[in-house]
């Protein structure tokens, strides 16, 4: 499955931002899907995932009540919803698609988008 991330971009403090990743090639019902960020200098980490129906969602400490992730199957794409946004939000988002059940860690994922900048400036 080909993955492409977009939303991005520059927004103050409190702001928000959606994010998107759009799924191609197969079955995308078939994948749980994970956003990940990383920070200049930092590795990459965990924010958030939902499984394949939908049903199951899990959330970083440092973005729950924050931000929210939600998928439409019929349209291929999984959401990251941000909220409240924070000058340490700032980072390249990933999102990353997986075979396996919803996971938390990198290497659970089989497929990687390339990436979309966020920048929360204070």
């Amino acid at each position: 499955v080909q993955l492409q991330a977009s939303g991005g971009g520059l927004v103050q403090a409190g702001g928000s931002l959606r994010l998107s990743c759009a799924a191609s090639g197969r079955t995308f019902s078939r994948f749980a899907v994970g956003w990940f960020r990383q920070a200049p200098g930092k590795e990459r980490e965990y924010i958030a995932a939902i499984s394949r129906s939908g049903v199951t969602i899990s959330y970083a400490d440092s973005v729950k009540g924050r931000f929210t992730i939600s998928r439409d199957n019929a349209e291929n794409t999984v959401y990251l919803q941000m909220n409240s946004l924070k000058p340490e939000d700032t980072a390249v988002y990933y999102c990353a698609a997986a075979e396996a059940p919803l996971g938390r860690s990198l290497d659970q994922y089989d497929y990687w988008g390339q990436g979309t900048q966020v920048t929360v400036s204070s």
